[in-house]
């Protein structure tokens, strides 16, 4: 038997854990919500991570090489989209992905060490990692968005407030116009 079969016979184990971890990053009380509800529309974020979690896994254990990342870029989207909006750093938003090398680890440590099995913990390292690296993009991607959202905000305001002080005329609004340049 090798390590992708060994751990999908733990996938369960394996989701509940690291499922629990992604939790954890989240603030005490917002975790106690996340984790207790499990109905998908009273809990849509948590209901999205579990969903994602499990797409991950799947692909990092497919027999694909390397994992296809582009199938679970929705899923990622989805997660990572939320925690660009929230206070989370680049490193924290996409940090959850890295546990999971953790969680393998400690639900098949005794496996690995007694079949050698470490050249293969070190293909399922590295597609984790390309999921990470996806995780990158899609989070600098919202972060992006936001900024131009605010930029273009600020714009906005800037020359509603110059017209209000007829420092700018209303019938030339097309061609001063913020968002025309």
């Amino acid at each position: 038997m090798n390590l992708k079969q060994l751990l999908s016979g733990k996938k369960p184990v394996i989701l509940e854990k690291w499922f629990d971890l992604v939790i954890e990053t989240y603030p005490a009380e917002t975790a106690r919500f996340l984790k207790g509800q499990a109905n998908r529309f009273q809990n849509p974020v948590g209901h999205a991570i579990g969903e994602a979690l499990e797409k991950v896994l799947d692909q990092v254990l497919s027999k694909d090489k390397p994992a296809n990342t582009e199938e679970i870029v929705p899923f990622l989207d989805t997660v990572i989209r939320v925690r660009a909006v929230q206070d989370f750093t680049a490193r924290d938003a996409v940090s959850f992905v890295l546990a999971l090398k953790g969680v393998v680890r400690e639900a098949a440590a005794e496996e690995i060490r007694a079949n050698n099995l470490h050249e293969e913990l070190f293909e399922i390292d590295s597609a984790i990692d390309d999921v990470v690296l996806v995780c990158f993009d899609i989070y600098m991607g919202c972060r992006e968005r936001i900024y131009d959202l605010k930029a273009e905000e600020t714009k906005r305001s800037v020359f509603r407030l110059l017209q209000q002080a007829k420092l700018i005329s209303g019938a030339g609004e097309e061609e001063t116009d913020p968002e025309a340049s």
